[in-house]
């Protein structure tokens, strides 16, 4: 058999992560059997579980990813563009169900959760430093230290994230988004 190249590995591996990630949203964790993977992949179970060792590290993989996708986009747009990202995704709905899968194992695996808890730490860092530069910049308030606002901002994504799967339009979420940026960039008037 010959070797493939790096290029070709990250290849097959993006193409598992991206069918067990439908596979997970559409069945669950628990549900997503062995079967319902091969079959939302596209490859047998052997060329799965030569790149993933198990189920429960494919499907860390796919909460990781997911996780460093949402912490790229903050980078680049800050947490409210993140989730402005969250809230025009064609996948919106897939963002939410995967969510509800990850929320529910790191309810119930020590394991799963230290792991998550990581990828947080990540998000909550990304998000930190550019508060604290825009608050050296003078582009938001001065009155809140940036760990709160970071803790604002993560309850207004748990917030959006919650409504979504009922959520007809985003127009009001996209109104109280802006809200929420105005109320961090504006110190109140006394």
């Amino acid at each position: 058999m010959p070797r493939m190249s790096e290029e070709n590995l990250a290849s097959v591996r993006a193409e598992i992560l991206r069918g067990a990630r439908e596979c997970f949203i559409t069945y669950g964790y628990k549900d997503a059997t062995v079967a319902r993977l091969e079959a939302s992949i596209g490859k047998s179970r052997g060329a799965i579980f030569h790149h993933f060792r198990n189920k429960d590290t494919l499907f860390l993989e796919v909460a990781h990813d997911d996780m460093a996708r949402m912490t790229q986009a903050a980078r680049e747009h800050g947490m409210i563009g993140m989730i402005r990202m969250v809230l025009h995704s064609p996948e919106r709905a897939g963002w939410w169900a995967m969510r509800m899968e990850i929320l529910r194992r790191v309810r119930t695996d020590p394991c799963f959760r230290a792991k998550w808890e990581l990828d947080q730490l990540a998000l909550q860092e990304v998000v930190t430093d550019r508060l604290r530069e825009n608050a050296a910049r003078g582009r938001i308030r001065s009155d809140v230290d940036v760990v709160s606002m970071y803790h604002l901002l993560d309850l207004v994504l748990e917030g959006v994230m919650a409504k979504l799967p009922a959520a007809a339009g985003t127009e009001d979420m996209q109104r109280a988004l802006q809200l929420v940026e105005l109320a961090m960039r504006q110190e109140p008037q006394l």
